[in-house]
């Protein structure tokens, strides 16, 4: 690899913008871990397999127990939603 080759790899920023407004993801999570990365979503009862749907650069759009809601949410907002295991 050349000093070029390095300076042609994108950078985490540069691949987070790369879907922005177009793509979002769907991940599952569960209840405990939802009410500690997103301290907004208030008290939940532990042990409840949930779904957040995300921009594209990570940054949080719903939170649902449903896939199918998150999905039709990313759908509805003009985004394609891809999944993340």
């Amino acid at each position: 690899m050349t000093q070029n080759d390095k300076s042609l790899a994108p950078t985490p920023e540069m691949l987070a913008a790369l879907g922005a407004g177009h793509i979002a993801y769907v991940r599952p999570i569960m209840s405990e871990d939802a009410a500690r990365l997103y301290p907004q979503v208030g008290e939940i009862r532990p042990g409840i397999k949930l779904f957040t749907l995300n921009a594209a650069d990570g940054t949080p759009i719903m939170i649902s127990d449903s896939r199918e809601a998150a999905v039709a949410n990313a759908w509805e907002n003009e985004l394609t939603p891809l999944a993340v295991h």
